[in-house]
């Protein structure tokens, strides 16, 4: 699979180089099923398009579900016109840097795939605090 790195820049091959993670390795999928990722390549993929910085890898909570939803983003109520079936706890997605920390603030942050997270989400809040809620399987 290949990635799409957020910083628009060619490697002098032609092609972008590989979007890095939060820990500084190769971005990894973050889900397929449902298929998720602003460019909807089930990566956390960013770029100029993507107003909302998708990049935090995470496996929603019913919590956190609620919490976007309270706070004008429902992500858990399908909208068929668009392709999308609504999520469900469990579900692994690519969420909004800013709503992440709007969440982790309020104590409703959803566990993240450090490996799947975009590097860029590190202009939104600390590796420790990524780090402190971390997918441990």
């Amino acid at each position: 699979m290949s990635t799409i790195s957020g910083n628009g820049h060619s490697n002098g091959t032609g092609r972008k180089p590989a979007a890095r993670n939060v820990l500084g390795g190769k971005l990894k999928e973050c889900g397929s099923a449902p298929l998720t990722g602003f460019f909807r390549d089930g990566c956390c993929n960013t770029g100029p398009d993507d107003h909302g910085v998708h990049v935090v890898c995470t496996r929603v909570t019913a919590e956190f579900l609620k919490f976007s939803k309270a706070t004008g983003n429902d992500l858990s109520t399908p909208a068929p016109q668009f392709g999308f079936a609504g999520l469900q706890p469990g579900d692994r997605w690519c969420v909004c840097a800013a709503r992440w920390k709007e969440a982790l603030d309020a104590g409703q942050a959803a566990p993240v795939d450090l490996e799947a997270t975009h590097e860029s989400a590190l202009q939104f809040m600390s590796l420790e605090e990524l780090k402190a809620h971390a997918i441990v399987d």
